[in-house]
């Protein structure tokens, strides 16, 4: 046996075993080796005004973790505490109330009058507050499994970041192309997951500021609102119908039906129109221009379809998993193209 293929069976082989052995942590690596690429460029950025490889390190992971963990932690808390405390009957005559409210509403449309039959055959509300009671004991169970996979990935995430260059490095050594196709390999990929994961991060903090700050003005917990908001709005296209709807329902259920319209109005006009449609798209091209260092040439567009299909096949971290994959994907086809002439 040639040495070069002993090598490479005996790199599979203990491969396997790496991956069994870390198999426990391999979600929390994972994720944050995402959070490292897309926070490299900013990284970079911070340590080149301090000059303080660890402080730098510092900052960025308390900065995700002010950002992201903390505000999901903050959610979680928050319904286990309310589910544990809540009437169960009460709650069950207000969803039942809401349920009247919102189907008498809908019986103005006569040509919905099969559909709403069909639903509310179909509607158990009681089931319903059971199953949502079981949900907030299934969080109170998993928070402490939860702050533990938050802490590791901080944990990964800090590590990475800081030993970030010596890592790519070694990366790029072991690729079989040269070093200068290999750099362009990893600033393409990114520079566009940087691009994806900022912007999403930017409009989603700032529509659920929109949101959650409308609503406190309602007497609703405004944070907490807003953090929903903000996550729903990762969801392409019905993502803040899935918050303000309900809380418009639950407004014109208990009498107060003006406020149940300027929520709506407001939701639809303000958020859904001005911020998303208008200042969203800004918002990425100073992404673009002013944050990244090798600005990205891939189409908006084009990343767009990719966060929706990374969404829908990888679940949340798809939103960067998606644009990261096809910026990849198109790097590699320049490569092949400059490489042609080798497979002639």
């Amino acid at each position: 046996m040639k040495p070069a293929y002993f090598l490479i069976t005996i790199s599979i082989v203990l491969l396997f075993f790496l991956v069994e052995l870390f198999n426990p942590f391999l979600k929390s690596i994972f994720v944050a080796t995402l959070l490292t690429i897309a926070t490299n460029s900013m990284h970079q950025k911070i340590e080149r005004s301090i000059k303080n490889r660890v402080l730098s390190t510092s900052i960025i992971t308390f900065a995700m973790a002010s950002l992201f963990f903390i505000p999901i932690l903050y959610c979680i808390i928050s319904f286990a505490t309310y589910f544990n405390q809540v009437n169960q009957v009460t709650l069950v005559n207000n969803l039942n109330e809401i349920k009247i409210s919102f189907f008498s509403l809908l019986k103005e449309f006569s040509f919905l009058n099969d559909f709403i039959e069909s639903i509310t055959s179909k509607l158990d509300i009681g089931k319903l507050v059971q199953q949502l009671v079981s949900l907030s004991a299934y969080l109170g169970k998993n928070s402490a499994k939860f702050m533990a996979d938050m802490f590791l990935i901080l944990i990964f995430l800090f590590f990475f970041t800081l030993y970030s260059k010596q890592i790519s490095q070694y990366l790029k050594n072991i690729i079989p192309i040269n070093n200068e196709d290999a750099t362009i390999l990893f600033n393409e990929s990114s520079s566009v997951m940087s691009v994806v994961f900022y912007s999403i991060l930017v409009t989603a903090i700032f529509q659920g500021f929109l949101f959650g700050v409308f609503l406190k003005i309602f007497g609703y917990d405004g944070l907490l609102f807003g953090v929903l908001y903000g996550f729903a709005s990762l969801i392409p296209v019905i993502g803040g119908v899935i918050m303000w709807l309900p809380v418009s329902i639950y407004e014109a259920s208990t009498g107060t039906l003006s406020n149940a319209i300027f929520i709506a109005i407001y939701s639809i006009v303000v958020i859904s129109i001005i911020a998303d449609t208008f200042i969203k798209p800004i918002i990425i091209n100073y992404i673009n221009k002013k944050v990244i260092k090798n600005r990205t040439n891939i189409s908006s567009l084009l990343i767009f379809f990719s966060i929706i299909a990374g969404l829908s096949t990888f679940g949340f971290w798809g939103m960067i998993i998606g644009p990261a994959m096809v910026s990849l994907f198109i790097s590699v086809m320049e490569l092949l193209r400059k490489y042609s002439d080798i497979f002639k």
